[in-house]
């Protein structure tokens, strides 16, 4: 079996699950940024992962796995900044259902990644109530994600390639 560990990263949240993934998956691998990939073909498996932006799958991604998908065992990882089980963290697994739906999705894992400072200036600055509340939610983010979530994401990761074997 052939597994490809593919993500789009910012901060480096996401690729730090990426690696711990891919350190994981038994057998032959490749990992690579999903802006070097041009397709699925020669997978089994994909994992393909993604940081939440302004409260969404990127659109790139959403685009390229809905193209590249049919016929695919796919499982999905996302970093975001608001706490773990928050509300609009159904929503996004149900978008990565969605997204998969030509392919077999076989799970999401998500966890929370630190906000970037530019981010956080950002937000601060908006006028928007709700944006302000996000911006002052930045520093609980830091360090994130941690030994523990990057634990959870090797444990995931395991029991997703057990599905397809």
């Amino acid at each position: 079996m052939k597994t490809l560990v593919t993500y789009m990263t910012q901060t480096g949240n996401t690729k730090k699950i990426a690696e711990a993934i891919y350190g994981e998956i038994a057998g032959e691998k490749d990992i690579k940024d999903i802006k070097d990939i041009s397709n699925f073909e020669g997978y089994n498996l994909v994992f393909v992962g993604f940081p939440i932006i302004q409260f969404d799958i990127p659109e790139n991604v959403s685009k390229f796995v809905k193209e590249n998908v049919a016929g695919k065992n796919i499982a999905f990882f996302m970093t975001h900044a608001t706490p773990e089980g928050a509300e609009p963290i159904q929503s996004w697994t149900g978008s990565t259902k969605d997204i998969a739906a030509s392919g077999n999705y076989l799970g999401t894992f998500e966890c929370q990644g630190e906000l970037a400072q530019p981010i956080i200036d950002m937000l601060m600055k908006s006028d928007d109530p709700n944006m302000k509340a996000f911006g002052e939610m930045g520093p609980s983010t830091k360090g994130q994600p941690d030994a523990s979530r990057v634990q959870k994401a090797k444990e995931f990761a395991k029991g997703i390639q057990a599905k397809v074997k």
